[in-house]
Parts: structure tokens; sequence; C-alpha cells
């Protein structure tokens, strides 16, 4: 494990540390979506083994690295990490969850910037791509903020089938949607940030 990592990597407010299962216990403290749109960014698991496993699942093997985000008050806020790691091509995938009690103030952001300095400069990586439901507009609002671009879409088949699709949240969101065969889907975007544009990002910061 490099220093940088052992020390945390920091931003203004957050700090970034590699998930451990202590970190798990908390997360069953976290608050829940009131958008049911958003219920699969609710943590789920209620059970000691369930909880085991999914962190055995972030943490086993070489292709994934998942770590912990705390506040400037020493509170877990919220968890990233990156998968499908290919390190030929120095590629990889992000994933971030946070507590709901813990959005729309800059944390996210924060955390999401912090990490692209250690991805791009410790880790030598060269692209980091994520998806996104189309949905979910303050997310992709997030992401552009640090510099991701949208790619490519694709339709996936809706999770909760039986939702309530009058619902205003699911009404707001409708463009969102499609429905097909008697089943809905909706549109998942494909986002990237490479070397290039993080190091254009830095350089205008420190102008």
């Amino acid at each position: 494990m490099c220093m940088e990592l052992e020390r945390g990597i920091k931003g203004n407010r957050v700090t970034i540390l590699p998930l451990r299962i202590e970190d798990v216990y908390l997360m069953m403290n976290w608050g829940k979506h009131e958008n049911p749109l958003l219920e699969d960014y609710n943590f789920p698991y209620v059970d000691e083994e369930e909880i085991v496993e999914w962190y055995e699942s972030k943490t086993f093997g070489k292709s994934k690295k998942y770590f912990s985000v705390y506040n400037e008050y020493g509170k877990l806020i919220g968890y990233l990490g990156i998968k499908h790691i290919k390190r030929l091509k120095k590629e990889a995938t992000l994933g971030i969850v946070f507590d709901p009690n813990y959005m729309n103030k800059g944390y996210g952001t924060e955390a999401i910037k912090a990490f692209l300095k250690y991805f791009f400069d410790d880790l030598k990586m060269n692209v980091l791509y994520l998806e996104v439901a189309g949905f979910n507009k303050r997310a992709i609002q997030c992401y552009k903020k640090c510099g991701f671009e949208k790619v490519s879409k694709y339709l996936n088949r809706y999770p909760d089938q039986s939702i309530d699709t009058n619902n205003p949240y699911f009404v707001e969101e409708i463009d969102s949607f499609v429905f097909r065969h008697g089943r809905i889907y909706n549109y998942i975007y494909k986002m990237k940030i490479d070397r290039k544009i993080f190091t254009k990002m830095e350089a205008e910061i420190e102008k």
C-alpha cells in the first residue's frame, strides 16, 4: 500500500481510506432515500452474515478496490470503489454511494475530485469510467463538475418492475424510461474522464 493511502486520500473536508468491515456496520445507521427511484442506493443489510458477505464481495480479488469516505467530523458518509480494473489498459469503472443525510452538501464532488488525483497521479491509471441512470440528474451534474463526459447510453431493464408509475418522482423523470413489451426500461449513461482531461482541469485550478 502506498504511503499516501496509508495516511488517507485528503480533500478539504473528506478523508478516503481503505474500506474496513467496521465501516460496513456503520452503514446500517445511514438514512434512506425518499425518492423510490434511488432505492437501490439504500444500504439493505441488517444481518451480520449478509454484512460480511457484502464486505467480502467488495474487497476480495485484484480487479477492484473499495474505500470509505469520512467527513471533517469523523463521520462515515459514503463509500466509493473502482471495479473492472484493467492494469494493462490502465482503466477502471467507478462506483460511489453516499448516506442520503450527507448529500447536497458538496461532499460527493469533493470526494470524487480527491480520488481522481489518487487514481491518476498515484495509481498511474489512464481512464476512469462510470455508469449512471439517466433519471439520476443530481449525480450526473456532480460527475460533470468532476470532469466526466457522456460517451454513450443504453437501455437497461429497470430493477423494480412493480414501481408505481404514477409516483411524482417517476412522472418527473418519465423521459428517462421506456415501456416495451409490458416491461419498464431506463436509460443508462456511460461517462468517462481520462488523464488528459484531468491534467487540464488540474492546470486550470492552479492558474
